[in-house]
């Protein structure tokens, strides 16, 4: 079975590729930004469901739950032959990661994302 950790980690690496891939602003990017910005995780919860074994095929959605000012709490579920694994509410938080402080979100980059919003009046897409 996955030691659960690893999920945290896959979690981790699908906020990486959706901030890279979904909106063409990576850890790179940001880290380059007024002397270091980044995405750290302020809240996290996961619910388990089944176990998944070493050769399981794990398939992975993400979308946006809520965009804040600052943050963004996604929607994450883990899926393997149509059967869910876990489902994940995560809230990053896009911060100075030197001062510890928050900060708005560039305003291309939430146009960006708001691609991937749940909500009834935007487009939802799965990364």
């Amino acid at each position: 079975m996955v030691f659960y950790p690893r999920y945290f980690e896959m979690i981790s690496a699908l906020v990486e590729r959706f901030f890279a891939d979904g909106v063409n602003f990576s850890w790179i990017d940001m880290g380059a930004l007024d002397g270091g910005m980044g995405t750290p995780t302020g809240n996290i919860e996961v619910r388990f469901r089944k176990p998944s074994r070493l050769g399981d095929w794990l398939d992975f959605s993400l979308s946006i739950e809520r965009l804040g000012r600052s943050s963004a709490t996604f929607e994450i579920t883990c899926a393997s032959g149509g059967e869910t694994r876990f489902d994940c509410i995560s809230t990053v938080v896009y911060a100075n990661t030197h001062e510890g402080a928050s900060a708005p979100w560039p305003d291309a980059v939430r146009d960006r994302m708001s691609r991937y919003m749940t909500s009834q009046d935007t487009k939802k897409e799965a990364l």
